[in-house]
Parts: C-alpha cells; structure tokens; sequence
C-alpha cells in the first residue's frame, strides 16, 4: 500500500492524522508534512468530520498519491482511528500527528535518524512547542502514576514540609544535548517503528479520548523499548483546536481516560491499591470542580482559531 510513483521513491513514513472537525489547521498540517526532506505518505483517518475540511483535503491532494482518507462516517474515537489508519498502510514507520500540528521540513528525518540510531529504540518524539516557542508541557514526561497524582494534588503541603514533589512534565528542566530516554513523550507526535507495533499490539481502543499515547508509551517500556525524545527537532502544536467546541466531553474523557489508566498499570499490593482509589476520587473531584467552567465554555459561541496567516 505504500505510496510510490514512477520516479518517486516510496515513502518511509506513513503519516496517520486523525481528524475530527479540525478545520484549516488540517490543510495546513498535510502541508507541511509534504515538505519533508524525505519521502512520505499520509492518511487522514476521519471520525466523521462535518465542517467541510475532508472536502478540502480532497480539493487539494484528491490527485496525489501521497494522500488517502479513511472516512468511518462517525466518531470511532482516537485510538481507534489510529489503528485502523495503520491497518491500512504498510510503510516501515507510522507517524501519529495531531491535525493542529506543524512539522519543518527536517521534522521527521530527524525523529526517524535518532529511532534508527538507537537498537532498543521503538518510538521517538521531537521537542513540541507552544506557537510562542516555548516548550509544551507534556513533550517529555514521567508516568503519571497514582501516587504522582496525590503528590501533585497535595504539593504546598508537601513543600511546607521541606518535600519537593516531582511532577509529572520535564519541560522545565533544562534541555538534553542529544536524543535521551524518557517515560513518556507527546501524543500530538509519536513516531514508531511498524515491527515494534506489531510486538507491543496496537493503541487501547478502551480509551476514547486522551490516556491512550501514555498506555502506549508505558507498554512500549514495559516491552523492552526505548521511548526517545529528540530536543533538536521541532514540531508546534496549536493544541485542542478540535475539540473547543465540546468542553465537557472533551474533559469528561480525559478524566476517564486518567482513571483507566491508573487502574490498568497500578500494583496489586495494598498501599497501590490505596493510592489508586485515592488517585481515581481526586481524578473525579477535579473534574466536578471545573465542570461549571466547562458547562458556560459549552454554551458560549465556540471559538474556533485559525492559523496563523502564511
């Protein structure tokens, strides 16, 4: 299935972005891609868009081989678009790109050079900036587990007592010289090699909606891999474009989506399972605390930002 044409080389990435009423943010995203230094193919895997942006994608690349969508006519969920869109493809590398986010041209040569570099290496990540350029919070992170959880949840007290808390995000710490090791990076941009998939199995599709690119990075681990992130290639990520105009459930999945993980990957001994309930009533309490913010979001006109002007 991989895309090639006589005189192009075929691709060695298959791009997957998913998309759900992702507006401009997704022609701007192909586009992007399109310019890398080296060869690739994209799917766009649509959960059932209706603002009009598949029929762009189609007005624009319906004659390029490079780029196929798989409509599924309805919300599957993203892990579920995922692992349909790699079904269908057969490139050696599958990129998992969020459709509000920017690669430059030298983007994946460079996440792809440093997975190949490393023998036990089976998914890398680049650094994601915010559009302002700082690092995004989420790009290279611990594994959220539930006692992490209450440490966050209970860090003055913690500090008061002389105990710095460690977190979850490593953005604030100060930059690696090269490709290192972490427990988790961003899902906005997974690259991963295709065998390494067919060991660790594909994506959770009991996730509908954020949790499932941690699963996988800590099944990855767990696995034998290297899960890699890469300071010195770029990608921006506007974050949360699609799904501005559904607060609520938007946060009622990710919410859920922490609670199953949590449940998944927590020991069997007494003090984890107390962590874990602990963990899993602070997860719900948080998320009745901002559901009032979230219900006047819902009804106001949603805003939908564009990307910035070329």
């Amino acid at each position: 299935m991989q895309s090639h044409v006589r005189g192009r080389p075929p691709a060695e990435v298959a791009v997957v972005i998913v998309a759900f009423n992702s507006g401009a943010w997704l022609d701007r995203a192909i586009t992007r891609v399109l310019e890398s230094t080296i060869p690739v193919s994209v799917i766009v895997s649509d959960n059932g868009s209706t603002d009009g942006s598949i029929t762009r994608v189609r007005d624009c690349w319906g004659e390029d081989d490079r780029v196929r969508i798989i409509a599924h006519g309805r919300n599957l969920g993203f892990a579920t678009a995922v692992n349909r869109a790699i079904e269908q493809s057969d490139e050696p590398t599958v990129l998992l790109l969020n459709p509000d986010c920017e690669v430059q041209p030298e983007t994946i040569e460079r996440v792809l050079d440093s997975l190949r570099g490393d023998v036990r290496a089976g998914m890398a990540g680049p650094r994601v900036c915010n559009p302002d350029g700082s690092e995004q919070a989420g790009c290279r992170r611990l594994d959220p587990t539930p006692q992490r959880a209450l440490e966050w949840a209970f860090d003055r007290p913690l500090r008061w007592l002389g105990r710095i808390p460690q977190g979850f995000n490593l953005a604030n710490h100060p930059l690696p010289p090269g490709p290192v090791s972490v427990e988790a990076i961003s899902g906005a941009f997974m690259l991963v090699e295709r065998e390494a998939i067919r060991r660790v199995g594909p994506m959770d599709e009991g996730y509908f909606l954020h949790g499932e690119d941690l699963d996988w990075c800590r099944r990855f681990r767990d696995a034998g891999y290297h899960v890699l992130f890469v300071p010195d290639a770029i990608a921006t990520h506007a974050k949360g474009t699609s799904s501005r105009g559904r607060p609520v459930r938007t946060e009622w999945h990710k919410h859920r989506g922490m609670v199953r993980y949590y449940r998944k990957f927590s020991g069997s001994a007494l003090p984890d399972r107390l962590a874990l309930a602990a963990a899993s009533t602070l997860v719900w309490a948080h998320f009745l605390l901002v559901l009032p913010r979230l219900l006047v979001a819902r009804f106001r006109v949603p805003s939908r930002a564009a990307p910035p002007a070329e």
